[in-house]
């Protein structure tokens, strides 16, 4: 039954037209804004999320949303350059001083957040 339903995640902030701003103009994806005040952001491959306003909001401490990348040192200095600053880690996980964690055992991936503190990637394929 379910595994053949279309899945999309979710995720909150305290600032909607914050997070239209950052998701539209900075990361430049499509953004509309239904009825209920909720985003309805689509993606590559028909892919789509939702974000939602909420007062109490905190972000979460780990990743919300991943965007798989061709070349992550290209996406990193597009970002890096319409203003995203990306997370720098020592250990376990080693980033370089852009944010990026080049791992020969897994996914090259550098994280930032998003206006609401929530927690993004960007992961190479």
């Amino acid at each position: 039954m379910l595994q053949d339903a279309y899945t999309f995640n979710g995720f909150t902030t305290n600032d909607i037209a914050a997070s239209r701003k950052f998701y539209a103009d900075t990361l430049g994806l499509q953004v509309t804004e239904n009825k209920m005040r909720i985003l309805q952001i689509k993606a590559a491959g028909g892919n789509q999320f939702i974000i939602y306003p909420k007062e109490d909001h905190e972000p979460a401490k780990f990743t919300v949303l991943n965007f798989e990348v061709k070349d992550i040192k290209e996406v990193v200095n597009h970002l890096i350059e319409k203003g995203i600053t990306f997370e720098q880690y020592d250990e376990p996980i080693r980033t370089d001083k852009k944010g990026i964690c080049w791992d020969n055992e897994g996914p090259n991936i550098a994280w930032f957040k998003d206006n609401a503190g929530n927690i993004l990637s960007v992961i190479e394929e």
